[in-house]
């Protein structure tokens, strides 16, 4: 049922099987043969194909195949929620804003493509015409993360078939399916072939092929900072452009003046939303010693209603399983070296008794800096609680982190929040409210990696610019 996408064919591939486990049993549920290193090789040389072809499309051309790609998602969409869910263990209303990121953010770059504009520059002697152009890249490979599938594929398919570029995608081999059935939707939009292709393999065997190969001009990856690294350095082949979203440790800064109460309710959302598997889930929490009843109060009045499962379980609030069990294992990892070391587990704080990869929504109190939950990125339901005061430089404590991807602010004084927001390392800053969206870039700066995704900015990561100039 689930096949490779490689120049226009859907196959199987010819590598070793890939168990797909339903991380809510915690059984195999798919096991599907993996791509290897001859399939990816025709992968790459398909997409350098295409792209021949694809790229001198005129916008207008290439508006109709995204359309008709568009059109047969949504036709697919029941099918490939219901698969989503059963890899992911996700609440079914999260899988389907899973689901609808991609179509939405074909459609959002199919008309946001249309209002990229060149650029005519000064002459400087009154004896030329400058102008800069965009050309697409190329080929683009694309490393995407298990826990927004295919919102992961929208972030990355929306710009490059909008600009012109081509690509060989390799989704998760922990959340590979629904990705496979989107090559499926591909086939039968009829996009020509090779402009797409879909491989699903190990790291050591299709990951090693995409990055040492000379033929890709951009290397783009969701995933940890460990793999990002590796990345580059696989890829020295030749030079390449990046767009890397790699790994965060988001900070929380609740000040005295915040509505409190809304700032834990907003926050205990953001941790439990997606098990906390989110790379802009708020991983250290600070909160301004007096409002912290306040705002522990509106963490139980969300943690209240939080019930475990998955789909279309009954739950206000739906926490699903992690994905696998070395996710669990770690989230175990994690709080017995915060209370070896003085935290106190004031919610939560075990694996869950009941079948499958489920670990409590924990909230930790006591926590300081020598902790493993204030150095790592967490990527679980673990939300560890620090008190400050009015002598604390509180802009250190949110910078005192390798990673700068997002952060939250709660207070009330505008001023305050200019301030904080400029002074925060983060590639995104949130006040009041956690808020994004197709149309805003994201993506992070320090260790968080490099370029953008989402928005305009996002877009023209997918071209080279050209200058020509012309003697009159």
């Amino acid at each position: 049922m689930f096949k490779q996408l490689i120049a226009g064919e859907l196959v199987e591939g010819d590598g070793k099987p890939l168990e797909v486990i339903n991380p809510t049993t915690g059984k195999v549920l798919e096991v599907i043969p993996t791509a290897t290193e001859e399939q990816t090789q025709k992968a790459l040389e398909s997409a350098q194909k295409a792209f021949e072809s694809w790229s001198k499309k005129s916008i207008a051309e290439r508006e109709v195949y995204i359309q008709k790609l568009v059109n047969v998602l949504d036709e697919e969409k029941e099918k490939i929620v219901s698969c989503l869910i059963s890899e992911t263990g996700k609440a079914a209303d999260v899988a389907s804003y899973d689901f609808d990121m991609l179509p939405d953010c074909l459609k959002y770059y199919n008309e946001e493509v249309k209002r990229l504009n060149g650029e005519i520059v000064p002459d400087y002697d009154n004896q030329h015409i400058n102008m800069l152009i965009r050309k697409p890249l190329g080929v683009v490979v694309c490393h995407l993360a298990w826990n927004f599938p295919l919102l992961n594929v929208g972030y990355k398919l929306g710009p490059i078939l909008a600009s012109g570029c081509t690509c060989v995608i390799k989704p998760s081999s922990d959340t590979p399916l629904a990705t496979m059935l989107v090559g499926e939707a591909v086939k039968k939009a009829g996009i020509p072939d090779g402009v797409v292709n879909i491989v699903v393999g190990s790291g050591a065997v299709v990951s090693k092929v995409m990055n040492e190969s000379t033929i890709p001009s951009m290397v783009t990856m969701i995933g940890s900072t460990g793999t990002g690294k590796k990345l580059v350095e696989q890829s020295s082949t030749s030079i390449k452009n990046y767009s890397l979203e790699l790994g965060g440790n988001a900070p929380v800064i609740v000040m005295k003046d915040a509505d409190a109460f809304n700032a834990g309710v907003c926050t205990a959302d953001g941790k439990f939303g997606n098990t906390g598997q989110v790379c802009v889930a708020p991983n250290r929490i600070f909160v301004h010693e007096s409002v912290l009843d306040e705002f522990m109060a509106g963490v139980n009045s969300f943690m209240d209603e939080i019930k475990l499962g998955s789909g279309n379980d009954e739950g206000k609030h739906l926490v699903g399983p992690l994905v696998n069990e070395k996710a669990l294992h770690n989230m175990e990892s994690l709080v017995e070296d915060a209370v070896s070391k003085g935290a106190k587990i004031y919610r939560g704080g075990k694996r869950a008794e009941r079948e499958g990869f489920f670990y409590e929504p924990t909230v930790l109190v006591n926590v300081d800096k020598t902790m493993r939950v204030y150095q790592e990125e967490i990527f679980g339901p673990i939300m560890p609680i620090y008190s400050f005061n009015d002598e604390a430089d509180i802009v250190a404590m949110a910078n005192d982190t390798e990673y700068g991807l997002a952060a939250y602010v709660y207070t009330k004084d505008l001023s305050m929040a200019m301030k904080l927001s400029q002074e925060i390392d983060a590639g995104s800053v949130c006040v009041n409210e956690p808020f994004y969206a197709y149309q805003l870039p994201h993506g992070g700066c320090k260790q968080s990696g490099i370029g953008k995704d989402c928005s305009r900015i996002g877009l023209e990561e997918y071209y080279t610019v050209q200058r020509i100039s012309i003697k009159l």
